[in-house]
């Protein structure tokens, strides 16, 4: 599946800007995905990591799914998604090709 984001560009011909499709090829794409899963790996190992001190602080009674509901909640609020990486990898394409 081909990802794709359109950016708009000023162009000195009109006061509207012209829509550019930018696509990531499919090892850009899959570049992006294992970026995103390594950086989530390591997020939710942090996000356990603070949910066993934030019990700790409050002096909760250590219930393993207690501790890993609290994670996935840290998790959740802080996670970027692939399609984050995807659209930040597009938006470069589309400054390389177009910046002057």
């Amino acid at each position: 599946m081909v990802f794709y984001k359109t950016f708009p560009r000023e162009t000195d011909k009109s006061v509207y800007p012209k829509w550019e499709e930018i696509t990531l090829s499919d090892v850009e794409e899959k570049e992006q995905e294992i970026i995103a899963r390594r950086e989530n790996i390591g997020l939710m190992k942090e996000c356990i990591d603070d949910a066993g001190e934030i019990m700790k602080q409050r002096q909760l009674k250590p219930f393993q799914t207690d501790m890993i509901n609290i994670a996935i909640a840290l998790f959740e609020k802080r996670a970027s998604h692939q399609v984050y990486f995807k659209e930040r990898k597009t938006k470069e394409k589309f400054e390389e090709k177009f910046s002057r």
